[in-house]
């Protein structure tokens, strides 16, 4: 089948498909596909019912999980802009229903298009998950050639940082929510393995989950990584000063004390299963092996050392 219209509900294929350089071929994405930035130039075929910009933290998880108790949709399909998009080919997500389209919204689009398009979903719950959908969709597209590129180019980077562990390993801790606490789960925990770490309380594949704070304290970490689902940098620190920072007990655990607490820019290398979770491998290892990967360059503002 020639794929010539493509419609992503996830904003990491939408950044492969640019990678792929086929963006021309594309004509529908989400509300959150920002990147590259002419991205946000497509027109938008789902849109979320939460602004996450107008609410806090606590706002955002109460209103989250009050739809999805009520059975209620936290995206809205545009069918207007679907059915001019007249998709070959629509591209979507099992991995998590909180943070992109998921199974509702390509039921809807399947009964609003005449033409019944190619489906193609993305699961990945680790690394090698991430890179084998290069392969995948890189094959849909009949760009093998340049799926291998890519892939070659993305197990290098792994690799550099996998062959560094220093022999003494921190206990780090990710943090995907701040209030109430989530793990970070997925792909993360194996990042922060690869990075030089030891992983607390999560498990590579496994769903982010609530933790309390009995729980963050008992773990002792030497670490902690700030990173808020779909939050950047500048966020996940406005969320820290507003909720953590003056807070007793956290104000008692080791990592703080010993000024090992960090923000990254989670929306755009940790949050989405997208080949920049390669670029967010790099960030952890700046944080966890600081001396030995001072001089490797990653994006400005990815993270910070808040204290």
């Amino acid at each position: 089948m020639v794929i010539d219209r493509i419609v992503s509900f996830l904003p990491s294929a939408t950044e492969l498909l640019y990678e792929f350089g086929v963006e021309d071929k594309l004509f529908g994405v989400t509300h959150e596909c920002k990147y590259p930035d002419s991205a946000k130039l497509k027109p938008q075929v789902i849109s979320s019912v939460i602004n996450s910009d107008e609410l806090t933290s606590n706002e955002i998880n109460t209103m989250t999980c009050t739809l999805l108790r009520d059975g209620k949709d936290i995206f809205q399909l545009n069918e207007k802009n679907l059915r001019d998009a007249n998709p070959d080919l629509i591209i979507s997500q099992e991995t998590c229903e909180v943070c992109a389209a998921y199974t509702t919204q390509i039921k809807n689009a399947l009964e609003i298009l005449p033409k019944k398009p190619e489906l193609y979903s993305m699961d990945p719950h680790n690394l090698h998950e991430i890179i084998q959908s290069v392969i995948k969709l890189g094959n849909i597209l009949q760009q093998d050639q340049k799926a291998l590129e890519i892939v070659n180019g993305l197990e290098k980077r792994i690799q550099n940082i996998k062959n560094s562990k220093n022999n003494i390993l921190p206990k780090v801790l990710a943090i995907e929510w701040i209030e109430p606490f989530f793990t970070a789960g997925h792909w993360i925990p194996e990042m922060i393995e690869f990075a030089g770490g030891i992983n607390l309380i999560s498990k590579t594949g496994e769903h982010s989950r609530r933790m309390d704070m009995n729980e963050l304290m008992s773990s002792d970490p030497d670490i902690i990584i700030l990173m808020p689902c779909g939050f950047d940098t500048k966020r996940t620190i406005s969320e820290y000063d507003s909720i953590l920072k003056k807070n007793s007990t956290w104000n008692s655990l080791n990592a703080v004390k010993n000024n090992q607490i960090f923000a990254v820019d989670a929306n755009s290398f940790f949050s989405k299963p997208s080949i920049r979770t390669v670029e967010g491998l790099e960030i952890l290892a700046k944080i966890i092996q600081s001396e030995k990967f001072a001089n490797l360059p990653v994006s400005e503002g990815s993270f910070s050392h808040i204290c």
